[in-house]
């Protein structure tokens, strides 16, 4: 008697009525290395299963991203771990940026082999931004006396209580160069010739309109997940939505996810703040 194993083997993996679906993982918030933001401890499970899914299947995984930005770490790691994934599967990468995709989420974006959005999207705002407040006078009006001791000159750096420096912007500014000269760099190597000519434009830091933003080579084009979809693989195709499980604790029922939650949303407020 034939196994059902073999028999199962035997049969083949899609019936002729069964719809095209195509793997869809969600990128949506702040990029930041903590719960309930995008980060690649977060997603890397929802991406394997995307590449996964994608490769049994049609070879297309789209990217539907949603963030004003965050983490350069964060985002440099995810990108990387998107084009290994990409070369180890064969898998063909469209990113579709929502109303946002600026910052570490263009970043993320140009992991993709093609990069659409709508003509209204915020795109771009390739550059990096760092800072604080700055109080030296407040704690000696309210009678507080300061008592701070450290090993190495520079350990106390852009400290808010205390005068600024102007050895410390120096040492700032040389770090965010060297962050931005990354961003820069993969840029250019992710979209290549698109961007020719245009990098004084792309390159200061400012955000755009999805239709400025094709004309200066940050994007290909025009679409949403499901026009993509449907153009790709007609009017039957349907996305599947992949995105980060869960993860079931205690804490979590007791606030600290809604803890998280909150943060992340008061975060991408106060980026989105920034791109208006």
């Amino acid at each position: 008697m034939t196994d059902f194993a073999e028999l199962r083997a035997k049969l083949p993996k899609k019936l002729p009525w069964t719809p095209v679906t195509v793997p869809v993982v969600r990128m949506t918030g702040v990029i930041a290395p903590r719960e309930a933001a995008v980060n690649l401890d977060r997603f890397s499970g929802a991406l394997t299963r995307g590449f996964s899914t994608a490769k049994a299947g049609e070879k297309l995984l789209i990217l539907a991203i949603e963030s004003p930005g965050g983490s350069p770490v964060q985002s440099d790691l995810i990108g990387r771990f998107i084009r290994r994934k990409a070369g180890e599967t064969g898998v063909r990468v469209v990113a579709v940026i929502g109303d946002v995709g600026a910052s570490g989420g263009y970043w993320i974006a140009c992991a993709a082999d093609e990069i659409l959005a709508n003509p209204m999207s915020i795109v771009g705002s390739i550059g990096v931004i760092g800072g604080g407040f700055g109080v030296p006078e407040l704690i000696g009006r309210l009678g507080i006396e300061r008592r701070i001791v450290t090993a190495g000159s520079n350990k106390m750096r852009n400290d808010p209580f205390a005068p600024a420096r102007p050895e410390d912007e120096q040492f700032t500014r040389a770090l965010l160069d060297d962050i931005h000269a990354g961003f820069k760099a993969w840029v250019r190597e992710r979209r290549g010739a698109a961007i020719d000519g245009h990098e004084d434009a792309i390159f200061d830091g400012s955000y755009m309109l999805g239709e400025r933003a094709k004309s200066l080579g940050l994007i290909d084009g025009f679409g949403d997940v499901r026009s993509v979809i449907a153009e790709r693989f007609g009017a039957k195709a349907r996305p599947d939505f992949i995105g980060p499980k869960k993860r079931f604790s205690l804490l979590r029922l007791l606030g600290r996810g809604a803890g998280a939650e909150i943060l992340n949303a008061i975060e991408a407020e106060a980026m989105k703040a920034r791109l208006r």
